[in-house]
């Protein structure tokens, strides 16, 4: 358990293992806890690392910075801090946004590979584009709710990113880490991560890349993981039929087993 010291916050992050550095990046509102069934599987064989990204999680609250770029630039900083190189880049929701981000800022270089779980190219429905959660209605609504019932929000989300119903003690340690972050923070985050739009960028990233997707899709289609795949060059798309929007969650042993094939795959 340690804390990174960039870009005027303090980051928290868990390190295990060593040998291939693997990051996992979580989503909005969530922190590295829910990939609490990977960090003892995958540093058997990898040197594992789990990010609370800026104002999650045990990171440090601080009140500015909470844009997808500048998260993009908080990873870049743990990188060089850490002094990591052909990194496995792992991310959930809006973690693939954060890694995405990256590569348009500072390029692919550093980066072996990406693990993308459950996200679409971009999350905001418009004309063109059917397969995002958000129009701009239910957007302003859903901000509007965080600031006046954030309790209600997140208790009424946490059942749609799971196919079967989260156990009461699940659901509470979610509940706990979700609401970790001020109000303020969960509406800015929320509104700039739905409005980024990546299908323009997608076809330059040719780093392999496996991507996870539930079959259950009250929050994300199945529909986005097979756009990814027709879009970025070099992609496995993987279905996972007893999950929703967490399948390291539902699926664990099923999940960390394909991750860890495909990495060994990149040798």
């Amino acid at each position: 358990m340690s804390y990174l010291s960039l870009n005027g916050t303090r980051l928290y992050y868990e390190e295990k293992g060593r040998g291939q550095p693997i990051i996992f990046i979580h989503g909005v509102w969530m922190s590295g806890r829910f990939f609490q069934k990977q960090l003892d599987y995958f540093a058997q064989r990898y040197r594992t690392i789990i990010l609370d990204l800026r104002g999650h999680g045990r990171s440090a609250q601080a009140h500015s910075g909470h844009t997808i770029a500048n998260y993009a630039r908080d990873l870049h900083g743990l990188m060089q801090g850490l002094e990591l190189a052909n990194v496995v880049l792992v991310g959930w929701s809006m973690g693939a946004f954060v890694i995405w981000d990256y590569f348009k800022q500072f390029g692919t270089k550093n980066v072996k590979a990406t693990v993308i779980v459950d996200e679409s190219a971009s999350d905001f429905k418009t004309p063109d584009w059917s397969l995002g959660i958000f129009d701009f209605q239910s957007l302003c609504h859903l901000m509007a709710n965080v600031q006046t019932d954030r309790e209600t929000v997140v208790r009424e989300f946490i059942p749609e990113m799971f196919q079967k119903e989260p156990a009461e003690a699940d659901v509470r340690w979610m509940f706990d880490e979700m609401t970790r972050l001020p109000e303020s923070i969960a509406s800015a985050i929320l509104f700039d991560q739905t409005l980024q739009d990546y299908r323009p960028v997608l076809s330059s990233f040719t780093v392999p890349t496996l991507l996870c997707f539930g079959s259950d899709e009250k929050l994300c289609p199945v529909a986005a993981g097979e756009h990814l795949h027709q879009s970025l060059p070099n992609t496995q798309l993987i279905v996972f039929e007893q999950s929703g929007h967490c399948p390291f969650l539902e699926e664990p042993a099923r999940f960390n087993q394909e991750v860890h094939n495909f990495i060994q795959s990149l040798r």
